[in-house]
């Protein structure tokens, strides 16, 4: 498997080459560096027998059929988009791998049919909003979707008409009936697995999101002639908030928040602050543990306004459930794992994933591969050859362990 990771890693920088931008990666939803992914991708696909198609929504599909026409389908992949200033790895190692597989199984035919998503947008860098290739999928790419526009004003729909495709035919995107399940590879853009000594892990579930936004009111004044004791700092109350909210993380198990971004008006030097807003970001693999450290992050705010004599509004603007991964799938790959030679490490994902949204439809699940030091979405985002070796084997043995499988053979697309 070691030459077969090398080609991994080699094809994974070619496509990084594929760039909106000049000197670093960037490639956005359709976006022209989109459409030479699209062909490199292709032209792989086709010379190893799968049939490549581009549905309206935008994602590159590869299809392996099965030992008999009808047969069902598994699906594998990720995503083609990345964020600015990217690495080569996220989203794209995930298809890469799932292609090599493909190319390993050679002449063999599976009692099921295997297609290789490169989803088109999973980042929300181009228009705001993330999954837009996922959720066409699931049949949740609608009007209000279609109609978001980016910094040019070109809307989604008149994105996917640029690119040559018809916005009209965008529901027969959707998954058919004769889906099996999802799995998706992907890095795990974080440290946990370096700190284990883990190549690999098996994600149990993907963590809940609460964002909002917290305006703390207080009074703008003259920074040399205020009086400490006389002083409402909208500032000093959002600071002592946030020092709040690490302590408040630390005492729950899996849980993480973060405040990621803080503005101040006036913004002077010597005035003091009126107004302070800053956002706040909360995960965990349970909605009720995440509800309740919101609400009690929002109930701490406000008693620091109350006694500061300011006041403070919360605003959310995100509330994502957490999704649990499929057990069955789940525990074929830890078996995968261990006939692999690796332990089956089971963790939470604390980013989101195009598997959340195909989880709504079908069984899924996922593996991640350590990232060395942690590093994620930027060009310093690395793997281990070993590790995508151990993947590739971990994916060979679980194709193996499926076709064997009378009870995944039975699985259908969930309404």
């Amino acid at each position: 498997m070691a030459a077969k990771a090398d080609e991994v890693i080699a094809r994974c920088r070619k496509l990084a080459s594929f760039s909106e931008d000049s000197g670093s990666t960037r490639r956005t939803f359709l976006s022209s560096a989109m459409r030479d992914c699209h062909r490199e991708l292709s032209s792989w696909m086709s010379r190893i027998g799968m049939n490549v198609s581009v549905d309206a929504a935008g994602n590159l599909r590869g299809f392996y059929s099965g030992s008999a026409p009808e047969a069902p389908r598994l699906l594998l992949g990720s995503h083609l988009d990345t964020v600015p200033n990217a690495g080569a790895y996220d989203g794209i190692l995930g298809v890469v791998a799932a292609i090599t597989l493909i190319e390993a199984i050679g002449d063999q035919k599976l009692p099921f049919a295997v297609e290789v998503l490169g989803f088109s947008e999973e980042e929300g860098v181009r228009f705001g909003v993330p999954f837009i290739g996922s959720r066409a999928l699931v049949g949740r790419l609608d009007e209000e979707v279609l109609d978001r526009r980016d910094a040019q004003g070109i809307s989604v729909r008149e994105a996917i008409r640029q690119f040559g495709l018809d916005d009209n035919k965008i529901p027969q995107a959707a998954l058919p009936d004769d889906v099996l399940g999802y799995v998706e590879f992907h890095i795990e853009q974080g440290p946990q697995l370096e700190h284990l000594g883990q190549p690999l892990a098996v994600v149990e579930a993907i963590a809940g999101q609460s964002r909002l936004e917290f305006t703390f009111t207080g009074c703008a004044n003259h920074a040399g002639t205020t009086p400490m004791n006389l002083r409402r700092d909208a500032l000093v109350a959002a600071a002592e908030w946030i020092v709040a909210v690490e302590n408040a993380a630390h005492e729950v198990g899996g849980l993480v928040a973060t405040v990621g971004r803080i503005s101040v008006k006036p913004g002077a030097t010597n005035a003091i602050a009126g107004e302070t807003c800053v956002s706040l970001d909360v995960r965990h693999a349970v909605d009720e543990v995440r509800s309740a450290a919101v609400q009690n992050l929002t109930r701490q705010a406000e008693e620091i306004v109350k006694r500061r004599g300011l006041s403070v509004l919360a605003k959310q603007s995100l509330n994502q459930p957490a999704v649990t991964m499929d057990a069955f799938l789940t525990e074929q790959i830890a078996r995968a794992m261990r006939a692999s030679g690796c332990g089956a490490h089971r963790m939470v994902s604390g980013a989101g994933h195009d598997a959340m949204i195909l989880a709504e439809r079908v069984p899924a699940a996922m593996i991640f591969l350590r990232t060395p030091g942690g590093v994620s979405h930027h060009p310093s985002e690395t793997v281990l050859a070993e590790d995508v070796a151990k993947a590739l084997a971990c994916g060979e043995q679980l194709l193996q362990q499926l076709a064997a499988s009378s009870e995944f053979l039975k699985r259908t697309c969930r309404a």
